[in-house]
């Protein structure tokens, strides 16, 4: 049992690409707190001097690239930070700017697909900050330096600003 579990941890923190509270991960899970932890403790044994590594924190945990490999990410992620951001990421922003924030599921469930990557790239450009955490995970918030790149003080700002917001909350996400 405690493999299986151990296999569904991973692949939710893979998934989820963001701390996850014990409780919560036990609730997903349908099991006890307890055989959590005992299944992080061998997911964390299995991971010694791989890719990745588990990070702990009070309740939270998430997955995370192992220092080993910090020179090569740092590599991956200045060759990202000069790329366009493109239409996955001008999506993203506009669901964040016109919606006052938004969570990676509301995110995901507007344009179709797991939107992790692309947040993660945006956050890495100071796009975007994590925001408050809500039932359904954080909220991605506008930064001061995405404002200041569209040339706006506020998203109010923006073109359409009102109808667009009006249409999104429509959607009843």
């Amino acid at each position: 049992m405690t493999r299986d579990l151990e296999t569904q941890i991973e692949a939710v923190l893979f998934y989820r690409a963001e701390p996850m509270r014990i409780p919560a991960l036990a609730k997903l899970c349908e099991t006890t707190e307890k055989e959590i932890e005992r299944a992080l403790a061998a997911l964390e044994k299995h991971l010694v001097g791989r890719g990745v590594i588990l990070v702990r924190d009070a309740d939270m945990v998430e997955i995370r690239t192992a220092p080993a490999a910090s020179a090569l990410i740092e590599k991956l992620s200045r060759e990202e930070l000069t790329r366009d951001i493109g239409k996955a990421g001008s999506e993203t922003l506009a669901l964040i700017l016109y919606r006052d924030g938004a969570t990676r599921s509301e995110i995901d469930w507007v344009r179709g697909v797991n939107s992790s990557y692309t947040l993660r790239e945006l956050a890495a450009r100071g796009l975007i900050k994590r925001g408050s955490r809500t039932t359904e995970g954080y909220r991605y918030e506008p930064t001061a330096e995405l404002m200041a790149h569209l040339g706006v003080a506020r998203a109010t700002d923006l073109p359409a600003y009102a109808h667009i917001k009006k249409e999104l909350l429509e959607l009843k996400i």
